[in-house]
Order: structure tokens, then C-alpha cells, then sequence
């Protein structure tokens, strides 16, 4: 550690994310081929450091002149890869629960909460269509008697909490989705679903128009090294350079790529595929409710979604976990999976398939704070990444214009990611961990 930075690799997604391919009109940004100077350069142009960017630029009421460096384009990265789920209750994938203490769960809903206003106002300003961001809540399903067990523990928390909910029957679960598949559900009403890349997309544009005197947006220029020099430091891409005076990291994983937390993040990819359009006819044979989302009571099980973007109906699965790049073997999961719920439609093909780039920590906490002068870490989501993220690019805007606020105190009042084994020992561990609580899984993957 010290005053130079290079990243040692770039990140690698894997596929063609569904979310951004049915994105339409989505603009495109200029490569950074120059030198340039800012007061703050953002990197990642995901869901923390775009909100990190609105809220920067809010804070400081156009005084500040700020740079995103986004690697790739805009909403192609992990942030519309995801299954777009910004719930707000307590959701950790950690685990075979979602519930924690009731302290600990009435902080994170409150935050989360904070976060998905945020989303909402942010939708409403740049005129984004219902499916962007859809309040519509979500339902923890349950295929067996472990399943619902699951679901009856998270019903006794969420008294306990004082938070609204529904206990759905087969019948019930028949009626939203069409599928016979699942014995029973849990509804919260809270969750919005997203469409994540629509969301992404609309918000870069949006903030790129209403700030464009101080807020500038270059894509396909992934930093590739920082260094300090006196107060300033200089952020290198491939054709250009941004001399600022603070750096906020919103790289999730690849924070360890720069030197920061080496061998305490974990990196895991999970994959998703996108039906094509489905036709009348198929729409009719599936039944249910035309736009919902299921997560599963196991959190290694399989989430699924139903969209419908301007009366074009489609199906979002989720699920199975790896270290890996390869796709082929999770699109037949995929495939399986979709024909356990619906066997009478396996004329509907994939359209999409891909994976998407998640980062944990092996004690569920987040890397955040200032990790050298005027740098700060805004990663490691733990797997939650759409209200999580934006909490954390907040805090980072937060911290930048020295405010302290309860996203601030929430996140530098944690530990930081605990140590891994050696590298070998945690890929062979992790690889371990996730076939067996997979297998454990199995019945609702």
C-alpha cells in the first residue's frame, strides 16, 4: 500500500445481460482521450457510483466539478446484471436465513428504506417509465414443508418487527405465477422491482443532461492506476488522465484488483437467463398475474421474474452459484428449472443468458471508508448490491463533503472484511460451500 495504485486485472462479465439488450434508445458516452482535471473522479458507473455522482453533485450545489470513469458502457457491468430486487427488509444471502437480531434488522430496513426513496425520487426527476421502478413488493416461495419452514421463522421476525406481510396458499401462488410448482408464499409488499439496466441507463442520462456544466461521464475508460502527488492525485485510463483531489472507488470486488483489502473479498459469480417475448398463446397457457417476483425461502434457490415493458411479457430466472466464467452449463440449470414450473411451455427458448459479478466478505460486512488520503472505498455489497449500493454511494458522497450522516454512521461503524485462507484453500473452500448448500438447495433450484 502507499501512493501508487495499478489495477492488476479488469473485470470480465460474462455474456449478454437481458436487461440491457431490451434497454431501448440507450446513449452512449465519449472514451476520456485527454488530460483533464476534476474535483472528484468517480470510479464504477453502477448503482454506487452513480448515486454517488447525483448526490455529490446535489450536495455541493454544482460547486464541485466531477469525473465517472465507467470500464465498460454504462448499465453492461454488474448492475444490469442483477435480478433487480431493491428490497428493503432484511435479505442476507449469507445464510440459510434472511433474519438477523431485531436491532441489527431495524437499522438495515430504515437504510435501505432511505435507499429505495432515493430510487423513487430519482425515477420521478428523469421521467422513467412504471418498470423501472415498480413498488410492487415480492414473495419468498416455498416448494416444501423446509421451505415454509424457512418462511414461518421470517413471519414470527417480521412480527416481531411490526412489518406487514401475507402468508399465500398454493392456490395463491398458483394464481400469481401459473405454476403448480410452489406449496406456499410469503408477500411482502415493501421490495421494488427493478428493471436494472433501464434504471442505470436513465439515471446516467439523466444526471448527465441536469449536470452537464459539472459532471462529466466517460465509458470504455477503466482506470488503470491512481497516484498521489503532493494534494492531488492522478488517475490514469488507457488514453487519458484526471488530476483531482479525492477518488471514490465504487468497484465492488475489484477494489482488490487496486491493492485494497487483498485476500478479504470474496468473488462470486451468479447467473441469470431472459425468455424470449412470449406470444399470446404462451401468455395464455402460463396464466397469472403479468408482472411479479419470487425469491426463494432458501437463498441458494431460485429467483425468478415475471416482466412485462410495454405489454411484451418475458421470464427472469436466477440462480446457481460459482468462481467461474462459463455460462453454457448454467443456461441448461436455467432450462430446468423453468421446465419444473412450466412443463406444458417448453416451446419457450432463452433469449439471453449471462452471469453477473457479485463480492462478499466472510463476516457480511462492507469494504467502506478512507483507505488512503481523500480515497474512499464504497465496496463489497455482500450480494445486494441495488439498495446496499446505493446506500453505500451516498455515504461516500457523504463522507466527501465531510457530513456525517446515518449512512455514514451505519457504515464506517462496522469491522472490516475479515481474512481469508490462503487463496487455494478459500477457492477449494468457497467451491465447497456453494455445491453443498446448493445441493442442500436442490429442491427449489
Amino acid at each position: 500500500m502507499g501512493d501508487h495504485y495499478s489495477a492488476a486485472r479488469l473485470p470480465v462479465d460474462p455474456g449478454q445481460s437481458g436487461w440491457m439488450k431490451i434497454c431501448d434508445d440507450v446513449p452512449s458516452y465519449p472514451s476520456l482521450d485527454q488530460d483533464i482535471s476534476a474535483d472528484w473522479v468517480i470510479i464504477g458507473g453502477g448503482f454506487t457510483g452513480l448515486s454517488a455522482a447525483k448526490h455529490l453533485c446535489e450536495q455541493s450545489a454544482g460547486a464541485l466539478k466531477i469525473t465517472l470513469l465507467e470500464a465498460s458502457s454504462v448499465g453492461a457491468g454488474p448492475a444490469g446484471r442483477n435480478s433487480g430486487f431493491m428490497i428493503d427488509l432484511p435479505h442476507s444471502l449469507s445464510g440459510d436465513s434472511y433474519v438477523n437480531d431485531l436491532d441489527t434488522d431495524r437499522n438495515q430496513i430504515k437504510l435501505n428504506r432511505l435507499a429505495q426513496d432515493f430510487a423513487i425520487k430519482v425515477a420521478k426527476e428523469y421521467h422513467m417509465p412504471d418498470h423501472c421502478v415498480d413498488p410492487c413488493g415480492k414473495i419468498n416461495a416455498a416448494i416444501d414443508q423446509n421451505g415454509q419452514h424457512h418462511n414461518d421463522i421470517y413471519a414470527r421476525q417480521l412480527d416481531q418487527l411490526g412489518e406487514p406481510y401475507k402468508m399465500l396458499s398454493s392456490d395463491d401462488m398458483f394464481d400469481i405465477s401459473g405454476s403448480p410448482f410452489y406449496s406456499g408464499g410469503l408477500y411482502t409488499p415493501g421490495t421494488i422491482l427493478l428493471q436494472p439496466a433501464e434504471y442505470i441507463t436513465r439515471l446516467a442520462n439523466g444526471l448527465s443532461r441536469a449536470a452537464v456544466k459539472h459532471f462529466d461521464l466517460f465509458e470504455y475508460s477503466p482506470a488503470i492506476s491512481f497516484t498521489r502527488n503532493g494534494q492531488h492525485w492522478m488517475v490514469k485510463t488507457p488514453k487519458g488522465s484526471v488530476t483531482t483531489g479525492g477518488i471514490i472507488l465504487a468497484v465492488n470486488g475489484h477494489a482488490e484488483s487496486f491493492g485494497f483489502y487483498q485476500n478479504r473479498l470474496m468473488h462470486v459469480f451468479t447467473y441469470a437467463s431472459m425468455t424470449k417475448p412470449l406470444s399470446n398463446q404462451q401468455c395464455k397457457m402460463m396464466r397469472g398475474s403479468d408482472r411479479w417476483g419470487i425469491t426463494p425461502s432458501d437463498p441458494m434457490g431460485t429467483t425468478i421474474r415475471r416482466i412485462n415493458n410495454g405489454g411484451i411479457s418475458r421470464i427472469v430466472i436466477r440462480n446457481r452459484w460459482s468462481s467461474k466464467t462459463t455460462i453454457d452449463a448454467y443456461t441448461r440449470s436455467h432450462r430446468k428449472s423453468f421446465d419444473r414450473r412450466y412443463p406444458e411451455l417448453t416451446d419457450v427458448d432463452f433469449e439471453y443468458s449471462w452471469g453477473g459479478r457479485l463480492c462478499l466478505s466472510r463476516n457480511n460486512v462492507p469494504a467502506f471508508g478512507t483507505v488512503d488520503k481523500h480515497v474512499i472505498s464504497a465496496c463489497c455489497q455482500n450480494g445486494l448490491g441495488t439498495a446496499q449500493g446505493t446506500q453505500a454511494g451516498i455515504a461516500a458522497a457523504d463522507l466527501a463533503m465531510n457530513k456525517t450522516s446515518d449512512y455514514t454512521s451505519h457504515l464506517t461503524n462496522h469491522d472490516t472484511p475479515s481474512k481469508l485462507p490462503p487463496r487455494i484453500f478459500s477457492y477449494i473452500g468457497a467451491n465447497a460451500t456453494i455445491k453443498f448448500r446448493e445441493f442442500k438447495a436442490r429442491r427449489e433450484i
